[in-house]
């Protein structure tokens, strides 16, 4: 095996390893992270076995991973009444949660929510039901894009395998 192609798997495991750990992860960009990674994959073999048609679907799944993330977020915010404060701050508090394990991760963005709340109206009750809205759509969004992660690797490794 020549020393390029070595390089791509090495390039190609580091990107989607680190894609699967940005399903879950806000700072790194999951999906993106797991396309590119596949399609590097895919180059290291010459695309004998993922073609374009494989490639193209995993372009759109990783889109569709995005954009239902981001959808989700704003849709669980907007139906609990969540203002933008709110939203940037379940952005913050998750951002802030990485460094505080697993607590602060599932805590952070709620945290975040109600203070970016609290930052625009005082009353607590309305800024903790933001705080869950924000916070319910921040884990549809991440529980969806994990569930597309997944099977973007698993459409890649039934086409790599069965070709």
């Amino acid at each position: 095996m020549e020393a390029g192609i070595i390089v791509l798997w090495i390039l190609a495991a580091v990107l989607v390893g680190g894609g699967v750990a940005g399903l879950v992860l806000p700072v790194l960009p999951g999906p993106p992270m797991i396309f590119v990674g596949l399609v590097l994959a895919a180059w290291a073999e010459d695309f004998a076995h993922v073609g374009s048609y494989t490639i193209a679907v995993l372009a759109l799944l990783a889109m569709i991973a995005v954009s239902v993330d981001f959808l989700a977020g704003v849709f669980g915010a907007k139906h609990f009444g969540a203002s933008r404060r709110s939203m940037l701050g379940a952005a913050v508090g998750a951002f802030i949660g990485l460094f505080f394990g697993i607590p602060g991760i599932v805590f952070g963005p709620f945290i975040g929510a109600v203070i970016g709340e609290l930052s625009v109206r005082k009353d607590l009750l309305y800024a903790g039901i933001a705080g869950l809205g924000a916070w319910l759509g921040l884990a549809v969004g991440i529980a969806a894009k994990v569930a597309i992660g997944f099977v973007m690797i698993g459409l890649f490794l039934i086409i790599r395998f069965i070709n």
